[in-house]
């Protein structure tokens, strides 16, 4: 009985299972381009740009090998979203992909913001597409190399035309592979300005201003030297046969995909011609309130006067000094929209959004600076920034602004904030107005940074501490220059200084408010007691900013000493007015 019971009872048929499918076979290629992009990317324009200026380059292969594995294990271990998990292929491509752009996208931040990089090496789509375009087949010579001795750059007027290139056997084909050189040369140095001047009879001299310091470059034959400044003049559009007027003109040069503007300034003399090229100086004077070079206290106290109105602010600093980035960096804090904000300048080297700025033009017919400067004080602005004060008329002008609404920003050549209310009190000829309508100044100079690729850290010893008035107990390291790196144990030329261990320029300031008790040692003509008075407000000097930046890493003890030196005194000439040129 137990059988047929057992008989009696249905027993389960066993199957093979069915196969499962659990994603489709084409949704995996999804993940193919992106990955492919980024590797291509990382190991053929991030790796090489890394290489390229130094840029710890195992650190971000070990980066970028980790946002893999994390954009991988994205796309294999995801959770279920979506009803029956539909959803959740789409959101692992999405992660996978974000994770590989985060690495990338990190790389660009940190690159484009490291000194070591030039303007004009920083990745940007330009760049990548450039380095897509130059991708060459084995055995093919790459593109867009030129051979030696053939013109590589493109040359633009100003109205964006080409300056065409000579047929080689023309006599002006080598004119035109000479005045490429010298352009080349100036970007391989990081030159910001070129200068093409007659130092003897017989020959020209290019200097080039690395840094802020003066390089002697080629020699060469006066009538070369005249040619070369013609084809510039000729390629900006200029009066070629005028070769004593000041001329001013723009040349736009391209080198693959980036573009540097140069602005040419030709005038003549006793001494000969003379050409100055600034490189991209737009570039050069813009400036954030953060970049600039101010201590978080400077910068507070700036901001505070850029809400006051009333009374002349100073700025003060030597030529080719920085004063016309801080001028812009200070007019970028106002508020040009709910202020009437206004400049006056002889040259405009960048706009700032918001602000009119008036140019006044020394050839063209029209008012004198003071009579310029007059007019757009009687326009009620609430606040203008003169480019300059060349005469006493200007400065009498400001005084007869509004002292209680119109803020006046005045850019003066000085040494120092002392020199700085001194000179405007040559210029005012009154010590009492000169205290009345001083409200603050702003005094700098500029200071070479340390090379971060080279710089070599060293133990200063004791004395040298104290004659420094640093503390010994807490300043344990300096930096010094250095210039050479070691490349398999082999000391070369640092690759990014090109050997002069000094890397762009920061800012040394000294920034006070005029107080009552300065005010009146201003009004005694009583210099030593103002700089006593300057002092109280704990705010550092030039020379105590400078140090602060030597003890930072940023610069060096020599270039603090090099830039704080006292200069030799020199006898003041008397103020004169700016005549309006005649015809």
């Amino acid at each position: 009985m137990g059988l047929d019971l057992i008989a009696s009872q249905s027993v389960p048929t066993l199957v093979l299972g069915e196969a499962l499918t659990l994603v489709s076979w084409w949704k995996p290629l999804l993940f193919v381009p992106p990955f492919v992009a980024w590797a291509w990317i990382v190991s053929s324009v991030l790796d090489k740009h890394a290489a390229k200026y130094y840029l710890e380059r195992e650190r971000w292969n070990f980066i970028h090998s980790g946002a893999a594995i994390v954009a991988l294990a994205a796309a294999i271990f995801m959770p279920p979203v979506g009803q029956n998990g539909s959803l959740t292929w789409i959101i692992s491509l999405v992660v996978f992909s974000l994770a590989l752009l985060a690495s990338v996208g990190a790389y660009i931040a940190s690159a484009n913001k490291d000194e070591r990089v030039p303007a004009n090496g920083r990745v940007t789509l330009d760049f990548i597409k450039s380095a897509i375009g130059s991708t060459d087949k084995p055995g093919k010579k790459k593109a867009g190399k030129a051979k030696a001795g053939t013109p590589s750059l493109v040359l633009r007027r100003p109205d964006k035309s080409a300056v065409e290139i000579p047929e080689p056997d023309a006599p002006e084909y080598e004119l035109r592979l000479a005045a490429e050189a010298m352009a080349i040369k100036a970007f391989d140095n990081r030159s910001t300005r070129v200068e093409l001047l007659q130092n003897t009879k017989e020959t020209f001299q290019t200097l080039f201003h690395i840094d802020g310091m003066k390089v002697p470059g080629e020699t060469m034959p006066a009538a070369t030297g005249v040619k070369i400044i013609d084809f510039w003049k000729a390629a900006a559009k200029l009066d070629v046969n005028d070769r004593r007027k000041k001329q001013a003109g723009d040349v736009t040069i391209e080198r693959g995909t980036v573009k540097n503007k140069f602005h040419l300034e030709t005038v003549g003399g006793q001494a000969g011609q003379r050409l100055t090229i600034i490189i991209d100086p737009e570039q050069q004077v813009r400036k954030t309130a953060e970049q600039i070079g101010w201590t978080p206290e400077q910068t507070d106290l700036i901001k505070s006067w850029t809400n006051q109105r009333g009374g002349a602010i100073l700025l003060a600093g030597m030529p080719e000094g920085g004063r016309t980035t801080t001028l812009y960096t200070v007019l970028k804090i106002h508020d040009a929209y709910t202020n009437n904000v206004q400049t006056v300048e002889t040259e405009i080297e960048d706009g700032v959004e918001g602000v009119r700025q008036n140019r006044w033009d020394a050839q063209a017919e029209g008012p004198d600076f003071p009579t310029l400067v007059r007019s757009i004080l009687r326009r009620d602005p609430d606040v203008v920034a003169l480019s300059d004060v060349p005469d006493a008329q200007t400065a009498k002008e400001v005084l007869k602004a509004d002292q209680d609404k119109c803020r006046v920003w005045c850019s003066i050549q000085a040494d120092g904030a002392v020199g700085a209310i001194q000179q405007w009190m040559k210029l005012v000829g009154d010590a009492e107005a000169t205290a009345n309508s001083v409200r603050g100044v702003v005094a700098e100079k500029l200071i070479r940074k340390l090379c971060i690729n080279c710089k070599q850290a060293y133990q200063p010893a004791p004395d040298v501490l104290k004659k420094l008035g640093l503390p010994a107990d807490k300043v344990k390291q300096l930096f010094k220059k250095g210039g050479e790196v070691l490349v398999k144990n082999k000391p070369e030329t640092c690759p990014v200084c090109q050997g002069t261990g000094y890397l762009q320029r920061d800012g040394a300031f000294e920034v006070f408010e005029i107080t009552d008790g300065a005010r009146e040692m201003i009004k005694a003509q009583n210099w030593a007691g103002v700089k006593a008075e300057l002092r109280k407000s704990g705010l550092p000097s030039i020379q105590q900013a400078a140090l602060r930046k030597a003890v930072d890493g940023i610069t060096s003890v020599e270039e603090v000493l090099r830039i704080t030196a006292e200069a030799a005194p020199a006898k003041p000439a008397a103020p004169k007015p700016a005549a309006k040129p005649t015809a």
